[in-house]
């Protein structure tokens, strides 16, 4: 029914994807050239799609275009709160009550945000690595000491650490975790019995916990999203992000879903967070979760399969990598330790010698060397060609060795 093989070019739309990757992946401008001019790139860095975004949410933005007046809006109906909470109990058997939902620009803005509310100076952030880059970002940009807890690589599988992690929660100093659920970059779907293991630590230490849930709505068909707080919920210290930015293709839209349980938490939020909502975000976004379902759930069977390709051919063409179908998100991490030196420059390896635009291990805090991780939210041809490519400049390395 949807064309996830469609092919559409992107360039000279102000994408990020497209036309700014010099300035976020190499820190560099415009000046910088590559054996390959920027059409001939194929790109599987950031995590945004190359589809689509569904017709059912297109057609709400161009009915709420029709109404003519694009004035200071913020979000009054019942009716978005409805379509977010409907989508939640329907999805996951979770519901948070009305009160707890505000919205922000992105779950960004808002991490930058609630460290600030909530660690004073002398007090610690704690996230588990390899992690987001953005989580650390946080902690530096208010001037927070970051503490981190690598997970364990078992063969492409993560798992938690939860020896080293409650040592590090144990701290009187360390006051917020910030949690990935599902990972990023790994891909993990934690289990109802990591999760509680989890809970137990974060209640016995009280600690406050910010839960990354962007990608949860993107599991492999198998797999089933618990968010963390349907495990705690009546822990008052947890706060919830989700969007459908990441599910439907609406990051340039702007909004995230904040779930925030502590009333005097809010009561911060409101006085010193500023922002009115986009309308044409707010139209999206409640058409997604009112009548995206039918496309999402097309999408999950196309993106399993571009994940079984990608093991299958990784497995043929370059069999000292070491790579797990992740159990969620559209992003694949793969260990290249094999193929790499510690002071090699993956993505810059990549760009020039075989036209591929990814991330590195070096994006990810710690825990990550000599790691890719690969964009597979992409046309098959486009993902084949991308694939043959990086496993023919592989390959053409170590044979020169």
């Amino acid at each position: 029914m949807y064309n996830f093989d469609e092919v559409i070019d992107r360039r000279n739309t102000n994408s990020l994807n497209t036309d700014g990757f010099r300035s976020y992946i190499f820190h560099a401008d415009e000046t910088m050239t590559f054996p390959y001019k920027d059409e001939e790139f194929i790109r599987m860095w950031v995590a945004d799609m190359e589809f689509a975004t569904p017709e059912v949410i297109i057609d709400a933005m161009r009915e709420r275009l029709d109404q003519r007046i694009f004035g200071y809006t913020r979000v009054f109906s019942n009716d978005y709160y409805e379509a977010v909470s409907s989508w939640c109990k329907r999805r996951y058997d979770w519901d948070f009550k009305k009160e707890e939902l505000v919205t922000s620009n992105g779950i960004i803005p808002a991490l930058y945000e609630l460290v600030d509310y909530i660690c004073k100076p002398d007090e610690k952030v704690l996230f588990s690595t390899p992690s987001y880059a953005y989580f650390k970002y946080a902690a530096d940009y208010n001037n927070r000491e970051y503490v981190c807890s690598d997970l364990a690589d078992n063969n492409g599988r993560y798992t938690m650490d939860f020896d080293d992690f409650e040592k590090k929660a144990a701290d009187e100093k360390t006051t917020l975790f910030i949690f990935c659920n599902p990972h990023n970059p790994t891909g993990r779907v934690w289990t109802e019995e990591e999760l509680k293991r989890l809970a137990a630590i974060i209640e016995k230490y009280g600690l406050w916990v910010i839960s990354d849930e962007i990608h949860c709505d993107l599991t492999r068909q198998n797999q089933k999203h618990i968010p963390l707080g349907k495990i705690m919920p009546d822990y008052k210290k947890l706060i919830t992000c989700m969007a459908p930015s990441k599910t439907f293709n609406l990051a340039g839209m702007m909004i995230s879903n904040i779930m925030i349980r502590d009333e005097a938490l809010r009561e911060i939020w409101f006085s010193r967070h500023y922002n009115f909502d986009n309308p044409l975000s707010v139209a999206a976004s409640q058409a997604a979760y009112e009548r995206g379902e039918p496309w999402l759930k097309e999408l999950c069977a196309y993106l399993d399969k571009n994940f079984e390709f990608t093991k299958a051919y990784l497995a043929d063409h370059l069999p000292k990598a070491v790579f797990s179908i992740s159990e969620a998100t559209y992003l694949a991490w793969v260990n290249l330790k094999e193929y790499f030196n510690k002071d090699e420059e993956l993505p810059m390896f990549f760009a020039y010698e075989a036209g591929v635009l990814l991330e590195g291990g070096n994006m990810f805090v710690q825990n990550s060397d000599r790691y890719i991780r690969l964009n597979l939210a992409c046309p098959r041809a486009v993902l084949e060609e991308g694939l043959r490519r990086i496993c023919k400049a592989v390959n053409e390395k170590s044979n020169n060795r």
